[in-house]
């Protein structure tokens, strides 16, 4: 198996004694990108919850909506691409919007293996409530505007940098 790396040399401040053995090389918990990335994003979910539940929405099936407002109908695919999620993961996600009656999903008449997804008129009447879900959270983080729409760019940026294949450094042949 071939590791293909690209690292950048991280200085390691030592506050105890972990060895010499296999990982004693490896930076700490706290300087992994992957998991500042990670945390943060589990906090900001959390940051979401509460606003979100006086709608009826997780944070997933925020973003689903998010992405029917901005265009609907559209196929279970599109969606999926739009959310970078597989159609498995998105499908169970849709079964609960539609139970709770604001989505409505669709053999397409043209082509009878895709699945047309579009909102009803309580999904798009909750359009309405949820734009103040931005404004709520903007309001609990204690930066500029102007640096949280940088961050955001910096983000898709740094999203823009990486494969767009699943099958990381660890594949086989790299």
């Amino acid at each position: 198996m071939a590791l293909k790396t690209s690292v950048r040399k991280v200085d390691i401040d030592h506050t105890f004694d972990v060895g010499q053995g296999p990982g004693a090389d490896l930076p700490r918990l706290d300087q992994q990108l992957c998991f500042a990335l990670y945390s943060t994003v589990n906090r900001v979910t959390r940051l979401y919850r509460p606003v979100l539940a006086a709608l009826g929405l997780t944070y997933p099936q925020y973003l689903a909506m998010l992405a029917l407002w901005e265009r609907s109908p559209r196929t279970v695919g599109a969606l999926g691409e739009a959310l970078d999620l597989d159609s498995g993961t998105v499908t169970p996600l849709l079964k609960r919007l539609e139970k709770q009656m604001l989505v409505r999903r669709r053999r397409d008449p043209s082509d009878e293996r895709r699945v047309i997804v579009e909102l009803t008129e309580a999904g798009q009447a909750l359009r309405a409530r949820a734009a103040e879900v931005p404004a709520s959270l903007a309001c609990q983080i204690a930066l500029p505007t102007s640096e949280l729409i940088d961050l955001g760019d910096r983000i898709r940026r740094f999203k823009s940098h990486l494969p767009e294949d699943d099958s990381g450094i660890f594949a086989e042949g790299r």
